[in-house]
């Protein structure tokens, strides 16, 4: 299986992904009373409890299961066994610069002095590390398994239920997106908002996010300091549930004067398998549009099966391939037309948090001339991993290729994905009726 791997904002989902739900809004004379929550599972009947801040800040990241132990002779082989694939496949045949013949040895001198598994694979991922290409990387067993659970759509967490933008220069996460049924959609928490504090404690210090501050026990609660835009501060009382979720597009008509019928699309991630069919559900139930605007922005990679399926809908042919050292993949796309989706007039929007397929998904609909592109210009992140399994149940995932598009053959590992109009506004000034991104990508629809 392919996968471009996923980076940073699909990293910390699972940190965030907190299911809550909001009931009250304190004010200095009711700080003390948390109201009951409504609809919140079991937690209608629980008294809900509280973490003092200072226990939840020094409380450590969970661990979703152990990895079990394992001996140093089979420490040994799967030390083996990824040297062996990396000086194989790897992309850069110099690696990026460094002599992978010392890297090895040093990595070898720790495991045959005799370590724990633990520090075993913090040593694996430490030598992946030294690669310097910030996107292979090695997983532990019980890595593996939290990432199958979430390519499966099984995001199993407990929190308040959105996925979040950390914006560092601010010091907040702004939410992406809302979980359905979830206590944060329930309580009314909307995209754009923000998160400036969790009791009290800001979610970003030092510039290092503080997520886990969000997780605690099932039906407990936590007050968080929310910002919408335009608004002031204000302080809301979540109740923490646990939920089993996909994650989830929006969907939804752009208002236009002139009577069009544009769609857009919200498209989270390329690393969930309930993507095509909840966009292919999206274009049936929109019927026949005018024009289509499908929103990249946060999109951070996932699979190279959700990216073609998710093609398909779009644009048929070969449309560029996978290099490797020696070899290439092509990217070859079989139509699926869901009502005009073939040939509705396409808008994508992508931004700096473009990444991976996310990237080749735009730039391929781009190059092919199927689409035109709104927003910022992409970092370019177009490698592809490989992944490969070891005895013990760890993962490796390596960049053994880059993608070339078919026509313009640029290198967008270079020069990013670069979009026909430029058009940018930070996420938490703006709601979706105001977006001057979508504002910009209808106009160039010919669409007000």
């Amino acid at each position: 299986m392919k996968i471009i791997k996923r980076f940073c904002y699909i990293l910390l989902l699972a940190t965030m992904l907190s299911c809550n739900y909001v009931t009250s809004m304190f004010t200095a004379d009711t700080a003390t009373m948390v109201p009951e929550p409504v609809n919140a599972s079991k937690c209608v009947n629980i008294a809900p409890a509280t973490i003092p801040p200072s226990i939840a800040l020094i409380q450590p990241t969970p661990i979703i299961q152990a990895n079990p132990e394992i001996s140093r002779d089979l420490q040994l082989k799967v030390f083996n066994n990824v040297a062996a694939v990396v000086s194989d496949v790897y992309v850069y045949p110099d690696f990026n610069g460094n002599s992978w013949e010392e890297i090895t040895k040093k990595y070898r001198a720790k495991i045959e002095s005799g370590i724990l598994t633990e520090s075993f694979y913090s040593e694996m991922q430490a030598m992946i590390d030294e690669l310097g290409d910030h996107h292979s990387s090695f997983q532990s067993p019980a890595d593996v398994a939290k990432d199958e659970a979430e390519m499966s759509g099984n995001n199993d967490f407990v929190g308040v239920g959105m996925m979040l933008h950390y914006q560092f220069d601010k010091n907040q996460a702004s939410v992406v997106s809302v979980f359905p049924n979830s206590p944060a959609e329930r309580g009314g928490l909307k995209v754009h908002d923000s998160i400036l504090a969790v009791d009290g404690l800001p979610i970003i210090d030092n510039g290092e996010s503080r997520s886990y501050l969000v997780r605690g026990p099932e039906c407990s609660a936590t007050v968080l300091t929310i910002k919408s835009p335009g608004q002031e501060p204000r302080d809301v009382t979540f109740i923490r549930e646990h939920i089993q979720s996909p994650m989830v597009i929006d969907v939804r008509l752009v208002p236009t004067t002139d009577g069009s019928k544009i769609g857009y699309i919200f498209i989270p991630t390329f690393n969930d398998e309930t993507i095509p069919q909840q966009i292919e559900d999206a274009l049936n139930n929109f019927g026949p549009l005018d024009g289509l605007i499908l929103d990249n922005r946060f999109n951070s990679g996932g699979t190279d099966r959700v990216l073609e399926s998710t093609l398909g809908f779009f644009t048929s042919g070969n449309l560029g391939k996978f290099a490797s050292r020696n070899d290439s993949e092509p990217l070859q796309i079989t139509a699926k037309p869901v009502q005009n989706s073939q040939d509705v007039p396409l808008i994508v929007l992508v931004s700096e948090e473009t990444i991976s397929f996310g990237e080749i998904f735009a730039g391929v609909l781009q190059d092919s001339g199927r689409a035109q592109i709104v927003g910022q210009t992409s970092l370019g992140n177009v490698e592809v991993l490989n992944s490969y399994d070891f005895d013990d149940g760890s993962r490796l995932w390596i960049a053994e290729f880059t993608f070339l598009p078919s026509v313009s053959q640029a290198n967008w590992e270079e020069t990013g994905i670069i979009p026909d109009q430029e058009a940018y506004e930070d996420w938490d000034t703006f709601v979706f009726e105001t977006d001057p991104v979508v504002k910009a990508a209808a106009s160039l629809l010919g669409h007000e």
